[in-house]
């Protein structure tokens, strides 16, 4: 199984999208502050995941919601999420 997620930074409202075979322990990594691209945007919430069973199929989810469409997604599906956390639909940046 393979998980495709999205984090959001605290810090800068921005979203990350990433997929992984072990959805607990890449967070904790992000979290610890030993992945690159997130190092420096902590905090960080997992605010959305999503199971696939193989891995070309969360690559190409991963890809979908990195989109213009994907992020238009992301912020519909979690309007509620970001409203509550400060986060409003207008405000989650990329």
């Amino acid at each position: 199984m393979y998980y495709v997620y999205v984090l959001i930074s605290k810090k800068d409202k921005k979203f990350y999208s990433g997929f992984t075979a072990d959805l607990i322990k890449r967070f904790k990594k992000h979290q610890e502050g030993k992945v690159f691209a997130t190092k420096n945007r902590k905090p960080l919430k997992l605010a959305y995941y999503e199971a696939c069973h193989n891995k070309y199929d969360a690559l190409q989810r991963e890809r979908y919601l990195k989109s213009g469409r994907g992020k238009r997604f992301l912020r519909s599906r979690l309007k509620y999420y970001l409203k509550n956390n400060g986060l409003g639909p207008n405000e989650a940046a990329e």
